[in-house]
């Protein structure tokens, strides 16, 4: 939209718009069909704005706003508003505002109606925010602080650096601006006494970050934007983030961290020997967290060298800790892990800032190829997903994914002959132990029909690849043909015995692809709204998790299938207390999480490797 270019707006009269608390009052957040009639009362009451159309052949309609609400009321773990789910919030919280927009401006930008983000800041509907606890003016005034909420948005969505280009533009823009509740075209003197004296700094801290959340998700639905979002991605590695923060403050609280959570988590974990042991079974703790802290450092060279480094009177040779560590069985392994796990999650939980539900992913991966003889290890050293002529140990994975902390719920070994329904069912019952599941991410080695009918029959939703077949290849010949970036059709997966899984295939063209046929598409599979494409881009933390877990992995040639097992699933435990620690580090620090990392995993490693199991 250009600043010149003057909207047509077609406006509601003051008779017809009303507050939401009726609604709020009568059930806002109960789920299924009463949910849903409440949201799209909410979206008939809230707003000034019925149509702000540009030059776009499409606009926001009552429809279109329905079907936003609606598809929020059928999620589960999308609540709106916030303070309406938890008592963290009331309608006065900041934080619970910011949850809203987030989750708003997710579901909002994905509808092909909406694709202007004025239009978003003139539906927004917040007659529910109680912004007289953020007003700092005791005497009446012009503007109400909801129309003045809205005018800031607009400006700093924009970047101006005063409010006389704000003022211009909506000068230049009477419908928008009668639309956003101006019925004068404010001065500049009362736009900055509004901003920084009017506004507490709490609210102006929430414009900024409602800004970034708008033009973020603006911008991942491929909606134009007036300025690029500062973005803080998650680095998944052991580079630190740069941070306003105090490096040693850093350190020192993830120091007091660590501490704590090793002693909440470790105890989980045991050798089952006997009490007259002379070396304490914490050693044995120690050294497996030091031989992840060095890259490819094998037991053998790992004890000799943590006998100078450890503060410990005596420690286990390499020999000893891998007969130890031989002696656990595979299931006993992944029990201890689960124990570990819900240690940590129930200290992450604590905090406000963890969602204990939404969206997890299933994934495999393998280790490096294994060039030796595999004679009577046929079915542990199997071959490669990429179906290569070379093999490889295989193990599978759960992991939180999505806006919560990166922790792996549980792992398991993958042996030759297992379906792929079976590995997802067992990772499936172990996750739901511990998280509210709602969505599984998967990868295109699980596009079996049989594998999504049971995420369907237990209730779940799914996004999963599809291996392109000669008719999915055809139908992207035709999209190609036809310039035609996205297509959505219904299909019917043969399950057997007259059986069909009815799913939805979605193709969607890929951007800058090096192709020139029908690669220039991907294929995915759901049985939910193509709006969950965007949940898919999650996925991405799985593979970048996994170059981090394999870095924190001791080194072994043994063919010991439990030794092995271990190795991986004590470095995902690793992976999971770093992100954990980091953002409990985050929570005390700055009171808030942000994705990417400020501890570093060698910081977590390094803490750990001094404080394991101790207590």
């Amino acid at each position: 939209m250009s600043d010149t270019a003057e909207p047509t707006v077609a406006c509601r009269t003051a008779a017809t718009t009303t507050s939401l608390d009726a609604s709020v009052s009568n059930g806002l957040t109960v789920r299924s069909q009463n949910r849903i009639e409440h949201y799209s009362r909410a979206i008939q009451r809230s707003g000034s704005c019925l149509r702000i159309s540009y030059s776009s052949p499409v606009t926001p309609t009552q429809s279109s706003r329905r079907a936003v609400f609606r598809r929020i009321a059928n999620i589960s773990y999308y609540d709106w508003p916030a303070y309406t789910a938890t008592p963290l919030y009331d309608r006065s919280s900041t934080g619970g505002l910011e949850e809203d927009v987030r989750v708003l401006a997710t579901v909002w930008f994905d509808h092909d109606a909406h694709d202007s983000i004025a239009e978003f800041v003139a539906h927004w509907p917040l007659a529910y925010v109680a912004f007289d606890a953020h007003d700092r003016y005791s005497e009446s005034t012009t503007y109400d602080m909801e129309t003045l909420f809205r005018g800031f948005l607009l400006k700093e969505l924009h970047g101006w650096e005063h409010e006389t280009a704000l003022r211009s533009y909506l000068k230049n823009h009477p419908s928008l601006r009668e639309c956003l509740g101006f019925e004068t075209v404010p001065d500049q003197s009362t736009l900055w006494r509004s901003w920084h004296r009017r506004f507490t700094a709490e609210l102006r801290s929430t414009v900024e970050t409602a800004v970034r959340t708008i033009l973020i998700k603006a911008q991942n639905a491929d909606v134009a934007v007036p300025r690029e979002p500062e973005r803080h991605l998650p680095s998944h590695g052991d580079e630190e983030d740069e941070s306003n923060l105090d490096e040693q403050a850093v350190l020192d609280e993830a120091a007091t961290v660590t501490d704590h959570v090793s002693h909440v988590v470790f105890p989980a974990f045991s050798l089952h020997r006997g009490d007259s042991c002379e070396i304490h079974e914490n050693a044995f703790w120690d050294l497996q967290t030091y031989l992840g802290l060095r890259e490819r450092l094998a037991a053998n060279e790992g004890a000799r060298s943590f006998v100078y480094e450890s503060t410990r009177n005596r420690t286990p040779l390499g020999h000893s800790h891998r007969e130890h560590i031989r002696d656990l069985s595979i299931p006993q392994t992944r029990e201890m892990y689960r124990q570990a796990v819900n240690r940590l999650l129930d200290e992450v939980a604590e905090t406000e800032q963890f969602f204990r539900a939404g969206i997890v992913a299933i994934d495999i991966t393998e280790a490096d190829p294994f060039t030796g003889d595999r004679t009577g290890y046929e079915d542990e050293i199997i071959g490669t997903k990429e179906k290569t002529d070379e093999y490889a140990y295989q193990w599978a994975t759960v992991q939180l994914v999505g806006n919560v902390v990166p922790i792996v719920l549980d792992a398991r070994p993958v042996r030759k002959g297992e379906s792929r329904l079976e590995i997802v069912e067992d990772l499936l019952d172990s996750a739901k132990e511990m998280v509210h599941v709602d969505n599984v991410l998967m990868d295109r080695e699980f596009d079996s029909q049989h594998v999504l009918e049971m995420l369907s029959q237990r209730g779940l939703s799914y996004v999963v690849p599809k291996r392109m077949q000669t008719s999915e290849k055809a139908q992207a010949k035709r999209l190609l043909q036809r310039e035609q970036d996205r297509y959505e059709t219904d299909r019917k997966l043969h399950l057997g015995k007259n059986e069909w899984h009815e799913t939805t295939l979605i193709y969607r063209r890929k951007e800058n692809s090096e192709h020139d046929d029908h690669r220039q598409y991907s294929v995915f599979m759901t049985n939910t709204g193509s709006g969950f494409l965007t949940e898919y881009g999650y996925r991405w933390e799985i593979e970048s998790g996994y170059r981090s877990i394999k870095r924190f992995m001791a080194a072994t040639t043994s063919k010991n299938f439990g030794l092995r097992f271990f190795y991986f699933a004590f470095a995902c435990l690793l992976y999971s207390i770093w992100r954990a620690v980091d953002l409990l580090v985050q929570v005390e620090l700055t009171g808030e999480y942000e994705h990417s990392p400020i501890v570093t995993a060698d910081n977590t490693l390094t803490l750990l490797k001094k404080e394991t199991g101790i207590g």
